[in-house]
Protein backbone atom coordinates (compact mmCIF):
# COMPACT_ATOMS: atom_id res chain seq x y z
CA UNK A 1 0.00 0.00 0.00
CA UNK A 2 1.02 3.29 -0.82
CA UNK A 3 1.52 5.47 2.54
CA UNK A 4 2.08 9.09 3.84
CA UNK A 5 3.55 9.89 6.82
CA UNK A 6 3.76 13.22 8.41
CA UNK A 7 4.37 14.79 11.72
CA UNK A 8 5.92 17.82 14.11
CA UNK A 9 9.11 17.69 15.86
CA UNK A 10 7.57 16.25 19.33
CA UNK A 11 6.74 12.73 16.93
CA UNK A 12 9.95 12.66 15.17
CA UNK A 13 10.80 9.49 16.80
CA UNK A 14 7.69 7.78 16.82
CA UNK A 15 7.33 8.57 13.05
CA UNK A 16 10.83 7.23 12.54
CA UNK A 17 9.99 3.86 14.18
CA UNK A 18 6.85 3.49 12.13
CA UNK A 19 8.32 4.41 9.04
CA UNK A 20 10.60 1.48 9.71
CA UNK A 21 7.64 -0.52 10.85
CA UNK A 22 5.89 0.15 7.50
CA UNK A 23 9.07 -0.55 5.09
CA UNK A 24 9.39 -3.95 7.18
CA UNK A 25 5.80 -4.98 6.02
CA UNK A 26 6.31 -4.11 2.58
CA UNK A 27 4.38 -0.78 2.01
CA UNK A 28 5.26 2.01 -0.22
CA UNK A 29 6.25 4.88 2.62
CA UNK A 30 6.64 8.86 1.58
CA UNK A 31 7.75 10.25 4.40
CA UNK A 32 7.20 13.69 4.11
CA UNK A 33 8.84 14.97 6.95
CA UNK A 34 10.60 16.66 9.14
CA UNK A 35 13.55 15.09 8.93
CA UNK A 36 15.24 16.36 12.16
CA UNK A 37 14.42 18.20 15.57
CA UNK A 38 14.07 21.45 14.47
CA UNK A 39 10.98 22.85 15.71
CA UNK A 40 8.28 23.17 13.18
CA UNK A 41 4.28 24.26 12.93
CA UNK A 42 2.50 21.08 12.80
CA UNK A 43 -0.10 22.79 10.39
CA UNK A 44 2.71 22.35 7.34
CA UNK A 45 3.13 18.79 8.01
CA UNK A 46 -1.10 18.27 7.98
CA UNK A 47 -1.82 19.89 4.98
CA UNK A 48 1.17 18.44 3.05
CA UNK A 49 -0.21 14.65 4.48
CA UNK A 50 -3.52 15.77 3.57
CA UNK A 51 -2.67 17.11 -0.42
CA UNK A 52 -0.98 13.63 -0.67
CA UNK A 53 -4.03 11.58 0.55
CA UNK A 54 -6.31 13.88 -1.55
CA UNK A 55 -4.59 13.49 -4.82
CA UNK A 56 -3.97 9.98 -4.71
CA UNK A 57 -0.29 10.10 -4.02
CA UNK A 58 -0.86 7.93 -1.16
CA UNK A 59 -3.91 5.35 -0.49
CA UNK A 60 -3.78 6.03 3.14
CA UNK A 61 -2.30 8.66 5.72
CA UNK A 62 -0.32 9.06 9.17
CA UNK A 63 -0.36 11.98 11.14
CA UNK A 64 1.58 12.71 14.31
CA UNK A 65 2.23 14.92 16.65
CA UNK A 66 2.35 15.79 20.36
CA UNK A 67 -0.78 14.74 21.15
CA UNK A 68 -2.24 14.03 17.56
CA UNK A 69 -4.70 16.83 18.16
CA UNK A 70 -3.40 19.50 16.12
CA UNK A 71 -2.05 18.04 13.63
CA UNK A 72 -5.86 15.85 12.81
CA UNK A 73 -7.34 19.42 12.51
CA UNK A 74 -4.91 20.60 10.33
CA UNK A 75 -5.57 17.55 8.20
CA UNK A 76 -9.27 17.56 7.90
CA UNK A 77 -9.31 21.17 6.47
CA UNK A 78 -9.22 19.26 3.66
CA UNK A 79 -12.59 18.06 2.72
CA UNK A 80 -10.53 15.03 0.88
CA UNK A 81 -9.26 13.68 3.66
CA UNK A 82 -10.66 12.06 6.94
CA UNK A 83 -8.31 11.66 9.93
CA UNK A 84 -9.17 9.96 12.52
CA UNK A 85 -8.03 10.57 16.09
CA UNK A 86 -6.91 7.29 17.59
CA UNK A 87 -5.19 5.75 20.72
CA UNK A 88 -6.11 2.17 20.62
CA UNK A 89 -6.82 -0.69 17.76
CA UNK A 90 -10.80 -0.84 18.21
CA UNK A 91 -10.96 2.93 17.33
CA UNK A 92 -8.57 2.58 14.79
CA UNK A 93 -10.67 -0.27 13.33
CA UNK A 94 -13.90 1.65 13.62
CA UNK A 95 -12.56 4.28 11.80
CA UNK A 96 -11.89 2.58 9.22
CA UNK A 97 -15.21 0.38 8.82
CA UNK A 98 -17.84 2.90 10.09
CA UNK A 99 -15.77 6.61 8.68
CA UNK A 100 -13.44 5.12 5.80
CA UNK A 101 -10.89 7.06 7.40
CA UNK A 102 -7.60 7.51 5.02
CA UNK A 103 -5.43 8.77 7.52
CA UNK A 104 -4.80 7.89 10.76
CA UNK A 105 -3.73 10.55 13.62
CA UNK A 106 -1.44 9.63 17.00
CA UNK A 107 -0.14 11.25 19.58
CA UNK A 108 3.38 10.31 20.36
CA UNK A 109 3.24 11.82 23.93
CA UNK A 110 0.37 9.89 24.56
CA UNK A 111 0.85 5.77 22.88
CA UNK A 112 3.64 4.50 23.25
CA UNK A 113 5.32 2.41 19.83
CA UNK A 114 3.90 -0.98 20.29
CA UNK A 115 0.52 0.34 20.64
CA UNK A 116 0.78 2.79 17.98
CA UNK A 117 1.71 -0.30 15.46
CA UNK A 118 -1.21 -2.20 16.73
CA UNK A 119 -3.49 1.19 15.80
CA UNK A 120 -1.79 0.88 12.37
CA UNK A 121 -2.63 -2.78 11.82
CA UNK A 122 -6.09 -1.80 12.25
CA UNK A 123 -6.23 1.16 10.23
CA UNK A 124 -4.01 -0.64 7.37
CA UNK A 125 -5.94 -4.32 7.52
CA UNK A 126 -9.91 -3.37 7.54
CA UNK A 127 -12.03 -2.47 5.03
CA UNK A 128 -14.66 0.23 4.81
CA UNK A 129 -18.31 -1.36 5.49
CA UNK A 130 -19.94 0.96 3.12
CA UNK A 131 -23.74 0.24 3.09
CA UNK A 132 -25.54 2.57 5.29
CA UNK A 133 -21.70 4.02 6.47
CA UNK A 134 -21.46 5.43 3.42
CA UNK A 135 -24.52 7.78 3.67
CA UNK A 136 -22.86 9.28 6.66
CA UNK A 137 -19.22 9.51 4.97
CA UNK A 138 -20.68 11.06 1.92
CA UNK A 139 -21.91 13.80 4.02
CA UNK A 140 -18.67 14.29 5.59
CA UNK A 141 -16.74 15.05 2.26
CA UNK A 142 -20.64 17.10 1.08
CA UNK A 143 -21.43 18.99 3.78
CA UNK A 144 -24.46 20.81 2.10
CA UNK A 145 -26.24 17.80 1.85
CA UNK A 146 -26.91 17.11 5.46
CA UNK A 147 -30.81 17.43 7.12
CA UNK A 148 -31.49 19.20 10.05
CA UNK A 149 -32.33 16.30 12.76
CA UNK A 150 -35.91 16.01 13.39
Amino acid sequence: MRIAIASDHAALALKSALVEYLLSAGHDVSDLGPHDESSVDYPDYGYKLAAAVADGTAERGIALCGSGIGISIAVNRNPAARAALVSEPLSARLAREHNDANVIAMGARLIGIEMAKACLDAFLTTEFGGERHQRRVDKLSNPNTTKEPS
